[in-house]
């Protein structure tokens, strides 16, 4: 496994360079504020969250506080990259299977960058109505019913959720190992 050597060979490359008290400070800083943008990041759409948290932990293994295996390394990349392309598909695929069209799920995307926007003092609120809003919208343009243009926003609505959850998962599983390993 070329992977797995270069990772081992990197972490003592660095210790070495960096094999004083203030690097690993250095570290474990950054590492820290990662995992805090990378839950962050969970609910907003414009920050990586997984992968910032992932980055995280690179950190950290690249410290003396902790030395993670080369399969964890790989699981939780995976992990990162899997649920950050899942947050992509899982909206679309709310609103699709709650009856949207393709109008519809433009719209979600639209109504999301424009929830953002427009309702930035109360992002939370742009967030999850965003989306929504622009799903009726979309749908409501192409002559759908009201019940059925509603359907397909709350389709949208609940992938957005969905989306969020995992990437809160996948995140918070990798702050409690950040921790654990910085603590014991």
């Amino acid at each position: 496994m070329p992977l797995k050597m270069l990772v081992i060979a990197l972490r003592e490359k660095l210790l070495t360079r960096i094999n004083n008290r203030m690097g690993d400070i250095f570290l474990t800083a950054g590492g820290s504020a990662l995992m805090i943008l990378g839950i962050i990041g969970c609910v907003l759409p414009i920050i990586p969250g997984p992968p910032l948290s992932f980055v995280g932990l690179l950190l950290l293994h690249f410290s003396k506080y902790a030395e993670f295996s080369f399969e964890f390394l790989l699981l939780f990349g995976a992990i990162a990259i899997i649920v950050t392309v899942l947050d992509y598909v899982v909206p679309i695929w709310g609103t699709k299977k709650f009856g949207g069209s393709k109008a519809g799920m433009w719209g979600a995307a639209i109504g999301l960058v424009a929830g953002i926007i427009i309702l930035a003092p109360v992002m939370p609120l742009g967030i999850l109505l965003g989306p929504f809003a622009g799903a009726v919208i979309g749908e409501s343009i192409t002559g759908k019913k009201a019940n059925d243009a509603f359907r397909a926003g709350l389709g949208s609505l609940l992938g957005l959720m969905m989306g969020v959850g995992l990437k809160l998962a996948a995140s918070l599983v990798m702050t409690y190992y950040f921790v654990k390993d910085l603590i014991v």
